[in-house]
């Protein structure tokens, strides 16, 4: 007689289910899944539909909600938990991509009986003032409060678990991994999305980030305006959305450049318009290891970043990287003096794919770890990785 086994299901908690770099990492590896044995649900920080919320359910997913911590709110965000997990506790295991309040979700879950929780550090940095000083008071004790402590980075891991639980071996390097054929490069979408865009015939500086304090888009704008003293045909493409967007549009226009300034907002097939990029340039004042630049690189654009970013992100000979303090003008001549090798787009599948960042290999290694809870992929974060 035939039986059929119900997958193990595994919760991973997020703030929304909105695009965001957590959130697309762990919709690629939840589409990559083999679904009859590994299912996701999501518990946010929202009761607001999110950009993924519909794919979720149609791939099997539950979304739960909780309400958004505020520190103020602590006894009754404390309860909402306790009362989530005295009833949604048959997971195999719970992974935490919002480290600001892990330390207070993960033991409440393990107590309630979820064997295996799992912290994921994503970023290096916090935000500024008050709000980024009670994340790091509140996620302090976050190292001793979880079975696994998984990052994207070594800066990563050092920001949120501190450099002794690195040094001591106790963090996993998992890398951002992509679906790296859907980015790879296509001449008959680049010519497509040119054309839409009414681009056809202009140089073309693309950014793929939330309009942020992290992703730096006032330097960003500094940088274009330069390479506009340099190139008269050159355009930036902005996709993305956040709360400095009116700032830096304001900006945009005190600097004379809004008909060559394309602020997109989202975008769902965000890879269609890598392909009509020419150049992808990134200053954020930091990251953990951002996905857009592992995207940028296999749709074949020559990437200019931040040293605040990690080196990790580098999975090819395409990513050069700058100091945020020079000048703007260093950048844009940076760019200028590359745009002819920047014209000739490569397939980097290969060389992304050999870095660890396929995102089909992953999901089979994260399977056999959620099933069992041992032996994460990746490797350990430890003293031979300084």
């Amino acid at each position: 007689m035939m039986t059929t086994e119900k997958p193990i299901r595994v919760l991973h908690v997020l703030g929304t289910t909105n695009l965001g770099g957590a959130e697309s990492r762990i919709m690629e590896l939840y589409r990559a899944m083999d679904r009859k044995t590994v299912q996701f649900d999501f518990l946010v920080h929202t009761e607001k539909e999110g950009h993924y919320s519909a794919e979720i359910r149609a791939l099997g997913g539950k979304i739960y909600s909780v309400p958004r911590f505020n520190v103020k709110n602590y006894r009754a965000y404390h309860n909402a938990l306790v009362r989530f997990f005295e009833k949604h506790h048959d997971y195999a295991a719970i992974q935490g991509h919002m480290t600001s309040t892990a330390s207070i979700y993960l033991p409440i879950a393990k107590k309630a009986g979820i064997p295996v929780t799992i912290a994921h550090a994503r970023s290096a940095g916090v935000d500024r003032g008050v709000k980024g000083l009670v994340t790091k008071i509140i996620r302090h004790p976050l190292k001793h409060r979880a079975d696994y402590l998984f990052t994207c980075s070594k800066e990563a891991a050092v920001a949120v678990y501190g450099r002794k639980a690195v040094m001591q071996g106790k963090v996993w390097t998992v890398p951002n991994a992509i679906d790296t054929a859907r980015f790879c490069f296509n001449s008959a979408v680049r010519e497509r999305v040119r054309g839409e865009l009414g681009l056809s015939d202009r140089f073309v500086i693309g950014h793929v980030g939330r309009f942020g304090f992290m992703k730096n888009h006032a330097y960003l704008i500094d940088v274009f305006y330069e390479l506009c003293k340099m190139r008269d045909d050159a355009a930036l493409v902005l996709i993305g959305k956040g709360e400095l967007e009116q700032e830096i549009r304001q900006k945009v226009r005190d600097l004379g450049l809004t008909e060559r300034v394309h602020f997109l907002g989202t975008r769902s097939n965000v890879e269609d318009y890598y392909q009509a990029f020419d150049y992808f340039v990134f200053p954020s004042t930091f990251e953990g290891l951002p996905g857009s630049v592992a995207e940028a690189q296999a749709a074949g654009l020559h990437c200019l970043v931040s040293d605040k970013v990690t080196r990790e992100a580098a999975l090819t000979d395409l990513a050069v990287y700058r100091s945020i303090r020079e000048p703007a003008a260093n950048w844009a001549q940076e760019i200028f003096k590359n745009v002819k090798s920047a014209m000739m787009r490569r397939d980097m599948q290969r060389q992304i794919r050999e870095k660890g960042f396929d995102v089909k290999v992953q999901a089979n290694q994260m399977a056999e770890f959620y099933r069992t809870g041992k032996n994460p992929p990746g490797h350990c974060c430890g003293s031979s990785q300084s």
